[in-house]
């Protein structure tokens, strides 16, 4: 594979180049510090696989990637410190990137990823995602039906997760945090608990609490006291009280 490395900082791009050292198949064409000498060295060498900083001197990343042609478009690793805009827009489609500082073996993973999808004719598929991203950098408000999120990323320690919003059982509230539990594992993330119902719709995710938010389809059984007070139990005997506030909403979610 043919590789350009494109970075407006001489060290980090002599960084990248040194880990490089180490993939035989990955051989570096050039090493470019602005979005024209980029522009210029992808259309001249046609380079398989691109290391991107988003934040270049003279223009972006993105601005980088809408002056060539999708048809001759080398695949991406995008690398950037942190930017909310893009990171966003990489969760958004469940894009990999790498956020600086980054470590040794994040760096390989997302490299190793690059060669597998070349030697199983799968380019295509990341090919059609950054044009999807490119359309969603331009026009941030415009709906994708066909890239509608079906997982949640959770950014912690220098990564993203993200899992299938499907798995998830139930969501409690921990002072400025949320847990999140799967069958397997249980998250921590910072984000309220009204931003995250927003973003698991439509799914079968009901709030029963100020403090709880379940996944229906984990119910096991809804049960009444003399109190008219109701309480759920998950399928991992796990037993929630439904609030007063929450009710009758949940009861009309429920058809009970």
């Amino acid at each position: 594979m043919k590789a350009l490395i494109i970075d407006d900082e001489s060290l980090a791009r002599k960084r990248i180049s040194n880990l490089l050292s180490d993939i035989k198949e990955i051989e570096v064409l050039e090493e470019c510090s602005s979005g024209k000498e980029a522009i210029n060295a992808i259309s001249n060498k046609k380079p398989d696989l691109i290391f991107l900083d988003i934040q270049i001197t003279d223009m972006t990343g993105f601005d980088v990637l809408k002056q060539i042609d999708p048809l001759t478009r080398p695949l991406i690793i995008f690398i950037t410190a942190f930017d909310e805009f893009a990171l966003k827009a990489f969760d958004f489609f469940a894009f990999d990137y790498l956020l600086k500082p980054f470590k040794d073996e994040r760096f390989f993973q997302s490299t190793n990823k690059v060669i597998e999808l070349l030697t199983s004719n799968k380019s295509n598929i990341l090919n059609r995602k950054i044009s999807d991203l490119l359309r969603y950098i331009e026009n941030p408000n415009e709906d994708f039906p066909e890239t509608k999120k079906t997982k949640l990323a959770i950014r912690a320690n220098g990564k993203i997760s993200f899992i299938e919003k499907n798995n998830i059982k139930y969501i409690q509230a921990s002072g400025y945090y949320a847990e999140i539990f799967t069958e397997h594992k249980k998250f921590l993330l910072r984000e309220s608990l009204n931003s995250l119902l927003d973003q698991l719709k439509p799914y079968n995710f009901a709030r029963i609490h100020r403090s709880t938010i379940i996944n229906t389809s984990f119910i096991s059984e809804v049960l009444y006291s003399n109190y008219g007070e109701i309480d759920v139990k998950m399928q991992d005997e796990k037993l929630f009280r439904i609030s007063k506030t929450y009710k009758k909403e949940f009861q009309k979610k429920m058809g009970i």
